[in-house]
């Protein structure tokens, strides 16, 4: 394969339609891969990990483009260059262009057009969201704010200046809420009921929102905050202020609160709201934690639990038993003298990855190897190349700067989930897919045709979603079993199998 490149000067596209370009390329006849993106520090750092920081690109600047295709041969290669040179000008075929008066310019703008608005949604550049936040803030608009990359500071100035006007400030880094039944960015479509939520995770919120509507029951509000919010310095601000509205809230009757372990600051103020109400709490903080014994307080340790428990206080939901559903998976079984021993995880979910990382060292014993470690001695020196038992972040930083969240766009995963396939002592590949609106609409479509190939290596997913979701878990779930993927049914119990084969591998 021939690998070709070009430097575009002077066109912006966003990172979405970026993304779609790039796709388009890929499924041209004689295309082996492609992409497309802005030439920021963190995209060089992809592009150098995947064998794409071509020598032309080394004096483009960081508001420039980069294309790079891998084709059959070099003609093949200059000529999807140049064709995709006119896709970046004038759009992809059979994409209408939009008019510019579809689309307000700025947030006043836009409440002219939909006044009775109350929420905004921000997904912008890091270092310019907190500026929008604060815009929506003075325009009386609750606000969730997807964006990453905004300082602590910000974060809690926007949150503090929330609190004062009685509004939301969900984030930064929010990827999911569900509001009076309305599923925002990541949310995964689930019916309404009794069970209200608030969360510092994403893939948290949504495995648990998901399990509790697989298991019949519903969703009264499902609050998200950012993951920082639990930090002393934050204090806590959005968890305490949806803990406390779903404790007065007359439709909640079982309330979760889903985190990485607070500060204990904000454990005292979370406890302090607790002792307030006769309402069932679940928590899971991800980890085991010293807490003062409350009768009303369930503690969980992995996210379906979390879910199962929360159902099984409704007294009108049958109850199911709380244990994973058949964790050992005695057929599963990798193939002796393959010479494979090492776990690779590819997450698109941060907590899922926690997760991941916490079954598998309490399995195993052994810390593995991540670019967002459990401990120092796990921390990976370059997050793009795995070593030995390895669990990768794809959604944290280093991967979304300038880039698509990962449940959004396949491309920088599938690449990875190559390289894993095609490493000699890959025995297991561990994945989370995770459905939604606003997630990859048909995941499968990429990922089958890789699993078709994966050799001797065990594949297990788990699959993160509902039968309602625009992508129908159902059918997901039918198309990576068609592979010979062993598909769980929840993250835990995904992890604990794996952790299982390699702790097997290790006493053999």
């Amino acid at each position: 394969m021939i690998r070709n490149g070009a430097v575009i000067k002077g066109n912006y596209l966003d990172s979405v339609k970026l993304m779609l370009i790039s796709k388009h390329i890929r499924m041209q006849e004689g295309i082996s891969d492609a992409v497309v993106m802005m030439a920021s520090f963190e995209n060089r750092a992809i592009l150098k990990a995947s064998g794409f920081l071509l020598p032309e690109f080394e004096t483009a600047a960081e508001t420039d483009l980069l294309l790079a295709v891998e084709a059959g041969n070099a003609e093949l290669g200059k000529e999807m260059i140049d064709q995709a040179r006119k896709w970046i000008e004038n759009g992809l075929p059979g994409v209408e262009k939009t008019r510019e008066r579809d689309h307000p310019q700025g947030l006043a703008a836009g409440l002219r057009v939909l006044p009775e608005a109350s929420l905004a949604l921000i997904s912008i550049a890091g270092k310019y969201a907190a500026r929008e936040a604060n815009k929506a803030l003075d325009l009386g608009l609750h606000v969730l704010l997807f964006s990453d990359n905004v300082s602590l500071q910000a974060e809690l100035e926007l949150k503090l200046k929330a609190l004062s006007k009685g509004l939301l400030m969900m984030g930064p880094d929010c990827g999911t809420a569900i509001i009076n039944g309305m599923p925002l960015a990541f949310a995964n479509r689930v019916r309404g009921g009794e069970i209200g939520i608030v969360s510092a995770s994403g893939t948290g919120l949504q495995e648990v929102s998901s399990t509790i509507h697989n298991l019949g029951a519903g969703i009264s509000q499902a609050f998200g905050t950012g993951g920082r919010d639990g930090k002393a310095a934050i204090g806590g601000l959005m968890l305490c202020a949806c803990l406390d509205y779903l404790i007065k809230d007359a439709g909640t009757k079982v309330i979760i609160i889903i985190s990485k372990v607070p500060d204990q600051s904000v454990i005292d103020k979370l406890w302090a709201l607790v002792r307030t109400t006769q309402k069932q709490v679940v928590i899971n903080f991800l980890r085991d934690f010293e807490c003062e014994t409350l009768s009303n307080v369930i503690i969980t340790k992995t996210i379906s639990e979390t879910a199962r428990r929360a159902v099984n206080c409704l007294p009108d939901i049958p109850l199911r038993p709380c244990g994973e559903n058949n964790p050992k998976r005695e057929l599963v079984h990798l193939p002796k003298g393959s010479g494979r021993k090492y776990l690779r995880g590819l997450f698109s979910g941060g907590t899922l990855c926690y997760e991941a990382q916490m079954i598998f060292w309490d399995v195993t014993g052994i810390v593995p190897f991540s670019n967002v470690a459990l401990l120092p001695e796990g921390k990976l020196e370059d997050s793009m190349i795995s070593k030995e038992h390895c669990i990768i972040d794809m959604g944290s930083d280093e991967f979304t700067v300038g880039q698509l969240h990962p449940m959004i766009d396949f491309s920088q995963r599938i690449r990875r989930i190559k390289e894993e396939l095609q490493d000699p002592q890959t025995a297991v590949l561990l994945l989370d897919i995770v459905l939604g609106n606003g997630a990859h609409p048909a995941p499968q479509e990429e990922l089958v045709p890789l699993l078709q190939r994966k050799n001797d290596i065990v594949v297990i997913c788990s699959v993160i979603g509902t039968e309602l979701d625009p992508q129908n878990r159902t059918e997901v779930v039918r198309a990576l079993r068609g592979t010979g993927a062993v598909v769980t049914g929840s993250n835990s119990e995904a992890c604990m199998l794996a952790a299982g084969l390699i702790k097997n591998i290790g006493s053999e």
